[in-house]
């Protein structure tokens, strides 16, 4: 049994670890592993960058945890009041000068739907992307306090499918906050994927209307039910491969060989879990493992990040690394505010 530290203000920790991770790994993000070993050194030592620039994955982790603030801030969390403020947040990062951190081609589509007056979200929706850009920014649901388990589910598909629509998004987006959700509540990581694929197969059937209303005929499925099993069926394969790559990977072997590149939603959930769950204690050594990949390195990095601060808190983290990072005030603001 691993023991999570008491009063470890999961929040702030879970933030602070997205965004460094995030800053870690994008340098590397489009590079080999023997490409950044050769630029970085041992991948043990890698350092955070002197200007800890973030990528797209946490400037729209901020936008969504924005929203959310806004949204919690005017009721109970509900499909409207929390659609408005988040599409409001989603086309001011896409019109903002500071959007040139290799924005994924999906949020950047859906983003210039979401801008035009009147369109209905659904038909901005890129039905047939499951991008990790729909899970790299989910982390906020599974932070703040107060939200049921409907609520937390909802949202967290609701918001990936602002832009990815599809059924895989969808399934991994949920996944990805209630494995935050679990770990800042101090759930063991050794039972983390059997407690991940009994949600899976809890929910497989599961279509939210309130929080997706008619988004699943853009899919051309014959009910909404096999809609959704579609993106839970594909959870349910990278998981069991998650599980299996945990008792028999070596860190020393780029992880994404186990569990996927991560360009896709469940991939990113299952190799950011990978290197989280190859060193639960150690996480800038998971930081360090999960941006020296071969795949979406900063996608990657930021959700290990994500995964280990909510179970560590937020002491985990190097000082001189926190006071670097990009955005370090606001992702400490929206932390207290979800840990008072």
């Amino acid at each position: 049994m691993t023991t999570a530290p008491a009063a470890k203000r999961a929040a702030a920790g879970s933030l602070l670890g997205l965004a460094l991770g995030d800053a870690l790994g994008f340098p590397a993000e489009f590079d080999d592993v023997p490409s950044i070993l050769a630029t970085c050194g041992p991948w043990r030592e890698m350092e955070l960058p002197g200007r800890a620039f973030v990528s797209d994955d946490t400037q729209m982790t901020l936008a969504l945890g924005r929203a959310l603030r806004t949204a919690m801030g005017r009721g109970p969390l509900a499909p409207g009041r929390l659609q408005r403020p988040l599409r409001a947040e989603f086309v001011d990062w896409y019109r903002s000068p500071e959007n040139d951190r290799a924005p994924g081609r999906t949020c950047l589509t859906a983003c210039a739907l979401l801008e035009e007056e009147g369109r209905d979200w659904r038909d901005a929706s890129q039905i047939g992307s499951k991008g990790c850009g729909a899970n790299m920014r989910v982390a906020p649901l599974g932070l703040a306090p107060g939200l049921s388990a409907g609520q937390r589910s909802g949202a967290a598909q609701s918001q990936s499918a602002l832009t990815h629509g599809h059924p895989t998004a969808l399934a991994a987006s949920d996944l990805t906050a209630h494995a935050v959700w679990l770990l800042a509540r101090g759930t063991d990581p050794a039972g983390l994927v059997g407690r991940l694929r009994s949600y899976a197969l809890d929910h497989r059937t599961h279509y939210d209307r309130t929080w997706l209303g008619d988004l699943w005929t853009r899919g051309h499925d014959p009910s909404p039910e096999h809609f959704i099993a579609r993106g839970w069926d594909e959870c349910l394969a990278v998981l069991d491969r998650l599980g299996h790559a945990v008792r028999t990977v070596s860190p020393e072997t780029d992880p994404c060989l186990a569990t996927g590149e991560g360009w896709t939603a469940e991939e990113a959930l299952a190799t950011g879990l990978l290197c989280f769950l190859l060193f639960p204690g150690d996480p800038v050594l998971a930081l360090r493992r999960a941006a020296c990949t071969s795949g979406d390195s900063d996608s990657i990095a930021c959700l290990t990040g994500a995964f280990a601060g909510a179970w560590l808190g937020a002491d985990a983290w190097p000082a001189a690394w926190v006071d670097r990072v990009e955005h370090r005030d606001e992702l400490l603001e929206l932390g207290a505010l979800w840990d008072a």
